[in-house]
């Protein structure tokens, strides 16, 4: 009665009999699924599936007997994790003795395998005796590809799994598996199995007698020639098969005997892929090579590398093989040598110079450049391998500098020395005689004075960088040396002839100014600030231009060396007492020579941000002295004076604005408290105390009824200000936003209005959440509304609008929603529409002065793709309602967001968006066309199946562009005409005559960039549909 009771338990139910027999007998899959899913909820139990199975598993038609085990191992690759151990006991049992079956049930026997290797209750040794099993009765190779991965994958998880039992099966796992993997030929797999014999070598399993057997498995397959077929879905690329087996044959030193004939065999061969792969190969070899693996090879592999740079005509093998010679000597350089042991390096690198130096002598010089960078690729490799180098090829070198007149002759040698000369920077040497340029320190110096004097611009060109290098060179040059080098440099940064000469010695003298400051302050800096002194006479006398460039290039200078802080300490006093000189009228200044003192003091205060000290130095000497100069050009004066009326213009504001900024973003905030406690009572309370020369005609009152020139120093209260870190407090804020309010809409002075409202837009990014920054943004809504109305200053409390809204916008405040609804709503306005189109223009693009990174703005990441999903949809509802005479406000509204959208952010929208676009280019604004044009260009490379649609449109409207009267819009139009050919050939064929006809036309355009462009698109065009294109 209990045998009954159990056999009842374990009996099928009827509805999993009824499963089995539709998967078995009625070659329906889906119920596999079902069973694994009852299964998985506890409805049945593998015992329960096995038993059901029962007649199917004994049926003596082979293909009966393969379906049952097919239902079994698709259960069990989704239930593998919930059988106990006594049950994967029985089922490999079963499945190990199910591989001695028919050939039609060994694919399924595989699968069931593989979800038993996946079980964590797998019990110890089961996994060798699975593994014995295949190696002895599966002949994997003529099992189908899926099959024959089957049995990689159970493989590769055994060895994830039960590393250490596989390893107790000795060098007998690593023969098992060169059998199963012996005539492999599926990519897929190839990758798996690459894998697989890299694992066994990098984890240690035994190899045993087998190294060149696994070698031979592997290697029959290099060098890799396989093409993917086209729209291969499994995505294997040649490149990948490449990497996985080079990771193979670079593993172990133990491959070096088999593998290193082979590799020159291929790199002597013809095919250039074969060359590139067993270069690549053998470098990556010399990573785990030492040198008992290369001893017996050096002689060929040299010979081969060597045949190769000289002769090949690929510079890809060139640069390969010269990557191998390198990879090479380095192996060689880290092998530590027994005390009896062959120095393997020094006699390769005798080779080495042996058959290259005698080229370096040759005088037609047709092999110096090969050779030159054999032996640097060599020398580049240890210390070891420099100094023996260079102390062979060096002497050479000079020797062969001093023979050859010719100047082309000359510089090619002096290329060499300089790579050289480069090498030596890569390594440090404690004890200075061990220095190997010290014993050529004279000569080189020499002839590097020689190359700098020489006539011809190439050769100075190359001396002044290897005067650069050997600058950097630790205690080589000496201080008679380096007022010689100081000289030469002067000299060569006043060249009218050649400008990159001149741009050279500039570089030069920065990079060498910070290395060697007191040669620097004491024989370059004097030279420079007498040489400024004659320029202010010349500007006093209003001499001829040539005379005013060299006053220019005195500034340049000036700026180029301020690399350190002692040199800062010189040349920005200098700086600024030119720039005093000219305010006290000493000298005619017109606005191009105070922009270019600017533009000097920038780079000064640029080259000061790395070291706080020079950049607190630069800042509270710089800024006060540029507003005190201001402060005294603002002043009425009983005497007319040209330069005062100059610091007031526009440009010279702007540059002075840059020059305080960024002096500014670099302060720390405890240093930049000291200053905003200095320079905002200035502007609010007219106290002038901290300035130089602070003795002023009249009071300096910005805010409170000052006079226009006054008003428009606000920008230099906007450009430090609003590059303050966030975190520093700024006295009576209170007061400071609302004077900028009111300043803001002021409609006497355009400038400093907008000063004014850019200056409150950057503070009031700045501020954090709270009650304050509410209660401003209340104060400026109201100013805005009240201005908005009818009015006199309409314009200004648009522009105080436009530049809060941006604030916000870049914050992602709440409120910024709101004034771009209304910003929007000015876009049907008669008077502002235009204004407020273009005022997209603004808030979708970075600005310089406010507002920017540098200056601690807060700018939240994608603010621009969060405000064209905000504000797009309402752009174009409100283009479908406008009425006729303002919907071109709308156009060029939504053509500035795209045109600075994230093209992967504008892709998606586009067919939504791209008839307005095209509408856009209708428009006779010649700002919509151009922003439009840039918008679609990039376009028509990045999305070509959506534009084809359109290429009727797009071919008219490109051409018609291509005649308008602005210069811009013609280029960019033909840019357009020339991307346009990466649409495909078939959509295009059909107007290929008519634009080859239309584009005739901007081929005889008055200027040049315009021919260019047409001459560039229509060769194209011809090109378009013909073999090759």
């Amino acid at each position: 009665m209990a045998a009954a009771t159990a056999l009842e338990a374990v009996a099928p139910t009827g509805a999993l009999w009824g499963l089995v027999q539709d998967f078995v007998m009625g070659q329906q899959e889906g119920p596999a699924d079902q069973v694994a899913a009852d299964v998985k909820s506890g409805s049945y139990t593998v015992l329960q599936v096995v038993e059901a199975l029962g007649s199917s598993l004994e049926n003596p038609e082979p293909r009966t007997r393969a379906r049952g085990i097919q239902l079994l191992s698709q259960v069990l690759l989704q239930c593998h994790s919930l059988l106990l151990e006594k049950e994967v006991v029985h089922l490999i049992l079963f499945y190990e003795n199910r591989l001695k079956d028919h050939h039609f049930v060994i694919p399924s026997v595989l699968q069931g395998l593989r979800a038993l290797s996946l079980c964590v209750a797998l019990p110890p040794g089961l996994a060798v005796s699975v593994l014995k099993a295949i190696f002895q009765e599966v002949h994997v190779q003529s099992l189908p590809q899926v099959d024959r991965h089957t049995v990689y994958s159970i493989i590769t998880n055994f060895m994830r799994t039960r590393e250490e039992e596989l390893k107790g099966l000795g060098a007998d796992f690593t023969f098992g598996f060169i059998q199963v993997m012996d005539g492999e030929k599926d990519p897929r797999n190839l990758l798996v199995a690459f894998r697989i014999v890299h694992d066994l070598i990098s984890r240690d399993y035994s190899l045993g007698p087998f190294v060149e057997e696994l070698f031979e498995v592997t290697s029959c397959y290099f060098p890799i020639d396989f093409t993917p077929p086209p729209n291969d879905p499994h995505g294997i690329q040649r490149e990948d098969l490449i990497l996985s087996l080079r990771a193979v044959l670079a593993s172990t030193p133990r491959f070096a005997e088999f593998l290193l004939p082979l590799l020159i065999e291929k790199v002597d061969s013809e095919i250039l892929s074969a060359k590139l792969d067993s270069l690549q190969t053998l470098n990556a070899c010399c990573a785990v090579y030492g040198q008992k693996e290369l001893k017996d090879f050096l002689p060929s592999l040299w010979a081969s590398i060597r045949r190769e740079v000289f002769q090949t005509a690929s510079e890809r093998v060139e640069a390969d093989g010269l990557a191998a010679l390198h990879s090479l000597t380095a192996c060689l350089s880290r092998s530590v040598l027994r005390a009896d042991a062959e120095d393997l390096l020094d006699s390769f690198l005798s080779n080495i110079l042996q058959d290259c130096r005698h080229h370096l002598c040759e005088p037609d010089m047709k092999l110096v450049w090969p050779s030159a960078k054999l032996l640097q690729a060599a020398a580049g490799a240890s210390a070891r391998a420099c100094d023996h180098i260079t102390s062979n090829v060096l002497p050479l070198l000079l020797e062969q500098f001093h023979k050859h007149s010719q100047s082309n002759q000359r510089r090619t040698i002096l290329e060499m020395i300089l790579g050289f000369l480069k090498l030596h920077q890569k390594w440090s040497y404690e004890d200075k005689d061990e220095r190997p340029l010290n014993g050529f320190k004279d000569q080189l110096c020499s002839l590097v004075f020689m190359a700098l004097t020489d006539p011809s611009a190439q050769l100075q060109l190359v001396g002044i960088r290897t005067l650069t290098v050997l600058g950097a060179q630790p205690d080589l040059l000496s201080s008679g040396d380096l007022e010689l080098a100081v000289g030469h440099l002067y000299r060569l940064s006043f060249l009218e002839e050649d400008s990159q000469s001149w741009v050279a010695a500039l570089e030069a003298s920065g990079a060498l100014a910070t290395l060697y400051p007191v040669a620097f302050s004491s024989h370059l800096v004097p030279k420079l600030a007498e040489e400024l002194g004659r320029g202010e006479l010349d500007l006093a006398r209003g001499d001829e231009p040539a005379k005013c460039s060299r006053h220019l290039r005195c500034l340049q200078a000036l700026s180029a060396i301020s690399t350190h802080p002692n040199i800062v300490k010189e040349t920005l006093p200098l700086l600024l007492q030119h720039l005093c000189q000219m305010n006290k009228g000493y000298m005619v200044a017109g606005t191009s020579e105070v922009i270019a003192v600017c533009q000097s003091l920038q780079q000064v205060a640029e080259k000061c941000q790395q070291d706080l000290e020079s950049c607190w130095y630069f800042h509270q000497t710089a800024v006060p002295c540029l507003l005190a100069l201001a402060v005294q050009a603002s002043m009425p004066e009983k005497e007319h004076s040209v330069l005062r009326k100059v610091l007031l213009e526009d440009e010279v504001l702007a540059a002075m604005v840059s020059v305080i900024g960024t002096a500014t973003t670099h302060l720390s905030p405890d240093l930049a408290a000291q200053s905003v406690a200095h320079i905002v009572p200035l502007f609010l309370d007219g106290n002038v105390s901290f300035l130089p020369e602070n003795s002023f005609p009249c009071r300096f009152q910005p805010f409170q009824d000052g006079s226009s020139g006054q008003r428009r120093l606000v920008a230099l209260l906007m450009a430090f200000v609003c590059s303050l870190p966030r975190n520093v407090e700024i006295p009576q804020l209170n007061q400071l936003m609302r004077e900028l309010v009111e300043l803001s809409c002021c409609p006497s002075c355009p400038s400093s209005s907008t000063a004014a409202a850019k200056c409150f837009a950057g503070l009031l990014n700045k501020l954090p959440a709270g009650q304050q920054l509410d209660e401003f943004l209340q104060l400026a809504v109201d100013k805005v509304e009240a201005g908005l109305s009818p009015g006199p200053y309409r314009s200004q409390a648009f522009t105080l609008l436009l530049w809060v809204t941006k604030a916000l916008v870049l914050r992602y405040h709440p409120l910024s929603s709101c004034l771009t609804d209304r910003l929007m709503g000015l876009l049907g306005d008669p008077e502002l529409g235009p204004a407020a189109a273009d005022g997209f223009s603004l808030l979708m693009s970075d600005c310089t002065d406010v507002l920017t990174r540098a200056g601690h703005a807060e700018v939240r990441i994608m603010f621009r793709q969060r405000f064209f999903t905000d504000n797009v949809p309402a752009l174009v509802q409100g283009f479908h309602a406008a009425s006729q005479d303002v919907k071109p406000n709308y156009l060029k509204g939504l053509s500035h967001v795209l045109n600075r959208l994230p093209k992967p952010v504008l892709l998606p929208e586009l067919p939504t968006l791209l008839s307005l676009l095209l509408e856009a280019l209708s428009c006779s604004d010649c700002v919509v066309q151009l922003s439009t044009l840039s918008c679609l260009q990039p376009l028509l490379l990045e999305a070509p199946q959506v534009m084809s649609l359109h290429v009727d449109t797009l071919v008219t409207k490109f051409l018609n562009l291509s005649s308008s009267p602005s210069m811009a819009v013609r280029i960019a139009a033909l840019q357009c005409m020339h991307a346009l050919t990466r649409l495909p050939t078939p959509v295009l064929l059909p107007y290929k005559p008519q634009v080859i006809r239309a584009l005739a036309k901007p081929l005889d355009d008055k200027k040049r960039l315009v021919r260019k462009e047409a001459v560039s698109a229509r060769g194209e065009w011809f090109l378009l549909g013909s073999p090759g294109s």
